[in-house]
């Protein structure tokens, strides 16, 4: 193992011991400089030069001296430890300075200088407490976007003869993960995909989230039906859940060229766009209520089959979209926002929606949101853009339930 590592040795011309120590040192002085540059409390310092500019130019002695403690209790706010105590030790070094100058009574200068050095020492602590805190939350966001990554795998811009694009927003944004969930695979029975919303927010959120794909991600393999799919989250969701617990979603597949399969169960319509512009709501033909609750609604969910041809698109989306209000509490209009930025280009489309979406709201979202936007480019041509996934050929047979309809 030793003699594989030596393999990768650099052959150079080996420079003699002291010039390598000087080269070092100098290298160690340059990287010192630049962390200095980027940390130094250049605005600190240039409040406690203000101050001593005034008190040199009007003379005034006491009435500018206690102003110097702006300076440390600055530097608590954009720097470390050190930094705020070398504004401190700066401060009280001009401090002694200008007292000894204006001819500052000693009592009433010992008086400054203690204030000063107790702003000094306190703003240090908090420097240090803000720190810790910073540390705490990086190491935080860190496991929080690993967690995002495992969960809401990332989508490729093409799956299948799709093409993809997807935007998604956490209402926790120091956390950027939330209850929405979404994923897309294909599939030996065609691409299918899943977009949903778990009710409630928090890690209870997530881990409810994380069940559902789990879930889809092998039925969606397994089974040949779409319907068994949805089933075989159902039963999983009524183990797992409480009674008041449930989620919104839609399961839609692609069996075979030109049709697609849309299940909703309790969730909002998709939004279905052809190749002419035509934008209409894809609402369920049979209502369904959300998974995990179907045992109180006593019915099933039913398929809807659709024609879905070139050039045509489809977008998926949860309630923290629609129901984003502006400052007079307005809903986005998500369709209308749509037929403004609708392209052929999916993340050209949704980074523009997404835009619009945050500058609706201000800029802050207060809800999870998820978009999802599918395009079938032309199976020929400059659109053309990947083969059809498994099992979506033409010798795959139509499926429909008998509360579905084509289009």
């Amino acid at each position: 193992m030793s003699q594989a590592r030596n393999h990768g040795v650099d052959h150079r011309p080996v420079r003699p011991f002291r010039s390598r120590v000087a080269g070092a040192g100098a290298s160690a002085r340059r990287r010192a400089a630049a962390q200095l540059a980027v940390g130094a409390p250049v605005l600190p310092v240039l409040v406690v030069a203000l101050v001593v500019s005034a008190d040199l130019a009007g003379g005034a002695g006491m009435i500018w001296l206690p102003l110097l403690v702006a300076g440390p209790a600055l530097a608590a706010t954009t720097n470390g430890p050190r930094g705020v105590l070398c504004v401190g030790f700066l401060a009280a070094a001009l401090g002694v300075a200008l007292g000894v100058r204006d001819g500052v009574p000693g009592r009433e200068l010992t008086a400054v200088l203690s204030a000063l050095v107790a702003v000094t020492l306190a703003s240090g602590l908090a420097s240090a407490l803000r720190g810790r805190r910073e540390r705490v939350l990086a190491a935080v966001r860190s496991v929080a976007e690993t967690a995002q990554h495992a969960l809401l795998r990332p989508v490729p811009s093409t799956v299948g003869p799709f093409q993809v694009a997807v935007r998604y927003s956490a209402a926790a944004a120091e956390a950027r993960i939330g209850g929405d969930l979404y994923a897309l695979i294909p599939t030996p029975h065609g691409v299918r995909l899943i977009v949903g919303d778990v009710r409630g927010k928090g890690l209870p959120a997530v881990g409810t989230a994380a069940l559902v794909l789990g879930v889809f991600r092998e039925a969606a393999h397994d089974e040949a039906d779409l319907l068994a799919v949805v089933d075989r989250i159902e039963r999983s969701l009524a183990r797992n859940l409480g009674r008041d617990d449930f989620v919104t979603a839609v399961v839609a597949g692609y069996p075979r060229e030109g049709h697609l399969e849309v299940v909703n169960c309790g969730h909002a319509p998709p939004l279905l766009v052809r190749a002419s512009g035509a934008i209409t709501p894809v609402d369920p033909v049979l209502p369904a209520p959300p998974l995990g609750l179907r045992d109180l609604a006593g019915h099933n969910p039913g398929l809807h089959t659709l024609s879905f041809a070139d050039g045509d698109q489809l977008l998926l989306y949860t309630d923290g979209v629609t129901e984003a209000r502006d400052a007079g509490r307005a809903f986005y209009p998500l369709a209308e926002g749509l037929e403004r930025h609708i392209s052929q280009e999916p993340s050209r489309t949704l980074g523009a929606l997404h835009d619009e979406l945050l500058a609706h709201v201000g800029g802050r979202l207060h809800d999870d949101a998820a978009l999802l936007l599918i395009r079938k480019p032309a199976a020929h041509g400059p659109e053309a853009e990947a083969p059809v996934a498994r099992g979506t050929g033409p010798d795959v047979p139509a499926r429909m339930s008998e509360s579905g309809c084509c289009s």
